[in-house]
C-alpha cells in the first residue's frame, strides 16, 4: 500500500528548487543553491525536507528512444469486476509486474484504470493483451486506444510554476 505522507507548504524557494529539478535532475547541489540565491548547506537542507516528505519521489532519466516510431503507446482503459480494496491491491500489485506497462492511475468514472503501455507494435501489443492484461485478477473489461503521435511529455505540472 502507498504510503501516505504530509506535504509540506510550497514556496517560491521551493517551487523554484521543483523547476530547476525537473530541467536538469542532475544539477550539483552547489549549481542549484547558485541558481535560487540560497547557501549550499540552506540549499541541501530544503532538498532533502521535499525528498523525506514525498513532494520528489525520485529521480530519473529519460531516454530518447533512437528509433521514435519503434514503440506504439497504447492508453488501456481497464474496469475491474469488483471495486473493493483487496480487488484493487491485487490488481496493482499484477500491473507492477507487467515491465510493458509504464504508468498506472487509478481512476474515476467510467473505468477503474488507465494505463499507458509501450509495445513494438500491433501484434506485440496484441501479445501483451492475450498474456498479460487480460490476465490480471479481476478484469471484467478492457478498452485500448493507439497514439497517432506524442504532442506533449514531461511538461511540468502548473503549481511548480505558481
Amino acid at each position: 500500500m502507498t504510503k501516505i505522507l504530509h506535504l509540506p507548504t510550497l514556496d517560491g524557494t521551493d517551487r523554484k528548487i521543483l523547476r530547476l529539478l525537473r530541467a536538469n535532475g542532475r544539477i550539483s547541489n552547489a549549481d542549484l543553491a547558485e541558481a535560487i540565491g540560497l547557501s549550499p548547506s540552506a540549499c541541501l537542507r530544503r532538498l532533502r525536507l521535499l525528498e523525506t516528505s514525498g513532494v520528489i519521489r525520485g529521480y530519473t532519466a529519460i531516454i530518447e528512444d533512437p528509433a521514435p516510431h519503434a514503440r506504439t503507446v497504447v492508453i488501456v482503459q481497464i474496469t475491474l469486476e469488483k471495486q473493493t480494496e483487496d480487488g484493487f491491491n491485487r490488481f496493482e500489485a499484477a500491473v507492477r509486474q507487467c515491465p510493458e506497462v509504464c504508468e498506472c492511475y487509478l481512476m474515476t468514472g467510467a473505468s477503474d484504470y488507465q494505463l499507458r503501455v509501450e509495445a513494438r507494435d500491433a501484434a506485440d501489443y496484441e501479445r501483451i493483451h492475450k498474456e498479460q492484461l487480460s490476465r490480471m485478477p479481476g478484469v471484467a473489461r478492457i478498452q485500448s486506444a493507439f497514439a497517432i503521435r506524442t504532442v506533449v511529455r514531461g511538461a511540468p505540472p502548473a503549481w511548480v510554476e505558481e
